[in-house]
């Protein structure tokens, strides 16, 4: 089995495609869920209750929070919703774009606050966030469906 797989790169070159849709997949559901989660809580969820947990929303103004929550919503749908119905597939990695930004914005604002010790969290998520845009942009781009307008 070995030799008819050295025999034919093609077929490893197509494994390893593979493995990274898959890998690619798992990170857009897991971030997406993580995000929209995240969002409902600093958007949706009575402030008086998840401020005490996000003790950060109480040092920014709530149109802020508010915006940031709304951002991680919309960025965690952008995550799944484009990828699987394949309309507008181009909107995933951008999507992932913008929550790596936020996460990297996070990261400057606890620095700046002198809570440099939380950053791990938002790291981590903005590099599997960039990764998923490399991912879906230059190695495994989602085809948008044949027959429809996708601009």
């Amino acid at each position: 089995m070995t030799s008819v797989i050295a025999s034919n790169p093609g077929s490893s070159m197509a494994t390893s495609r593979r493995g990274l849709g898959i890998t690619l997949w798992v990170l857009q559901v897991a971030l997406g869920l993580f995000f929209m989660m995240v969002g409902y809580s600093h958007a949706i969820a009575p402030f008086d209750q998840v401020s005490q947990q996000a003790v950060w929303m109480q040092h920014v103004a709530r149109a802020l929070s508010l915006f940031i929550g709304y951002a991680e919503l919309a960025g965690g749908l952008g995550l799944i919703i484009p990828a699987a119905t394949r309309i507008a597939p181009w909107l995933t990695p951008l999507a992932a774009l913008g929550l790596a930004t936020i996460m990297i914005l996070a990261i400057l604002f606890h620095i700046v606050r002198g809570e440099a010790g939380v950053v791990g969290v938002p790291a981590l998520l903005a590099t599997l966030a960039l990764f998923v845009a490399w991912g879906r942009w230059r190695k495994a781009p989602i085809s948008p469906r044949k027959g429809k307008s996708n601009g």
